[in-house]
């Protein structure tokens, strides 16, 4: 049976024959284009040919691949993934390129991309806009970009990345690395090479689908949202979709718009909160400093105080030190007189409990320390209905003296240091099996 073919096969056939003999020519007239002693390089179980033994990679372990490139001759530069699936491209790894580029002494030369794009299912907005970084700002300068097996589902974003690209950088769709590197030494040779046959659109509709496709990608990639979209006549069939594109355009600037008005109210809001921070900061440490020279005023009238009832102390010790002299030489002479032994017991037993009161006396006075000035200061303040005597008591019951001890030192009876106790008991506060002694003493641990 007699094969034939489409006219489109034919087509193609003749351009591919154009194209071969053109490379051939520029081959011959070019030196550069000749391919020098190659080294072979493996990829993914291709072999590439490449004039250099120097592969750069950058290893995404945690995401399960490796990028690798590798200088195939002068400027042309081949980048590749190895992964055992599909991958999700969201890294540029733009260092391991300018680190190839300096290394291949190409930081001068514009260079020829090939990107194989084989494992790649998706890729992000993060690696898009990278693109678009290198494409606009790569120094070196770019001089072509091939992409080859290139995955359907990615093919559209690669023709949108070919549309927003300066019109001084072509960028080629391949079927295989063969025909990319084919299309890389045409272009270096001079020749304008179109792969995979001539599209089926005319001039007006490539260009219309490309003007679509870039302003996409102007609008997703970069957040170009005033950029001015050129819409078809009304008779175009593309008409509506540049319309609607226009109108997504206007949507999204208003909400960019909505989210830079919150995003003020929050930055005003946080301000706000910062300054108010700010001023109850201020003044808890104006508070601070104030309490600190209160504290500072009340210790000086403490050791102010401290030095009168030391003064005091002293002349009360001499006081007592005196009167327990004389009370001894008294005691002397009632032992000495000759009179009724029952009256003598009476006259010498108030003499002993009287050199005992002031015995007691002085070492309370010689026990009272700052700490216990410091205490009966406290009690007043929160019991300020206490007198003199009940504070005196309250001192004595928290340094341990008995009832009997107390009411001697206070010159009362025992019984009447009972009924002073059930009314200083009333005036703390206290609950009814709530004890005097254990509640001063929790007091003086608390101060």
């Amino acid at each position: 049976m007699k094969e034939c073919f489409s006219p489109k096969q034919v087509k193609n056939i003749l351009l591919l024959v154009k194209n071969c003999r053109y490379y051939t020519k520029q081959c011959a007239r070019q030196a550069r284009i000749t391919v020098p002693p190659i080294n072979t390089v493996s990829m993914q179980g291709r072999n590439l040919n490449s004039t250099s033994d120097t592969i750069w990679e950058s290893n995404h372990s945690s995401e399960g691949y490796r990028k690798k490139l590798a200088l195939v001759e002068n400027n042309i530069l081949l980048i590749w993934v190895e992964a055992e699936e599909d991958i999700i491209l969201d890294i540029m790894d733009l260092n391991m390129l300018q680190q190839a580029v300096r290394d291949a002494k190409l930081e001068t030369t514009p260079v020829i991309l090939l990107y194989d794009l084989s494992h790649i299912g998706r890729i992000t907005l993060k690696y898009k806009q990278s693109i678009a970084d290198l494409i606009f700002n790569w120094k070196s300068g770019i001089d072509l970009i091939v992409f080859f097996n290139i995955p359907e589902p990615i093919r559209i974003l690669i023709e949108s990345f070919a549309a927003v690209v300066p019109d001084t950088i072509p960028v080629l769709q391949a079927g295989s690395y063969d025909e990319a590197l084919f299309a890389a030494r045409a272009h270096n040779a001079g020749s304008a090479l179109v792969l995979n046959g001539e599209s089926t659109l005319t001039n007006e509709e490539s260009a219309a689908k490309n003007e679509f496709l870039a302003a996409v990608a102007r609008i997703s990639w970069m957040g170009m949202l005033d950029q001015h979209i050129s819409i078809p006549a009304h008779e175009s069939r593309d008409h509506s979709y540049f319309k609607a594109l226009e109108a997504l355009q206007s949507d999204l600037r208003i909400k960019e718009k909505e989210k830079e008005r919150e995003l003020d109210q929050l930055t005003a809001n946080l301000e706000q909160r910062i300054t108010h921070m700010v001023i109850k900061m201020n003044a808890q440490t104006e508070m601070n400093r104030k309490a600190g020279r209160d504290s500072e005023k009340e210790i000086a009238e403490l050791k102010s105080r401290i030095a009168s009832q030391d003064i005091e102390l002293t002349r009360v010790s001499t006081a007592i030190a005196e009167k327990t002299t004389a009370l001894r030489n008294l005691l002397d002479q009632i032992y000495a007189l000759e009179i009724d032994p029952t009256q003598k017991r009476q006259m010498t037993d108030a003499c002993l409990s009287l050199i005992e009161t002031e015995t007691i006396e002085k070492r309370l006075n010689i026990e009272l320390t700052e700490s216990d000035s410091v205490f009966l200061s406290k009690l007043q303040k929160k019991h300020p209905n206490l007198n003199q005597r009940e504070l005196r008591i309250s001192l004595l019951v928290k340094l341990n003296y008995d009832t009997r001890e107390i009411a001697r030192s206070v010159g009362i009876s025992t019984r009447g240091m009972e009924s002073i106790r059930y009314r200083m008991h009333k005036k703390l506060g206290l609950g009814k099996h709530q004890s005097i002694k254990t509640y001063l003493s929790d007091l003086a641990v608390t101060m």
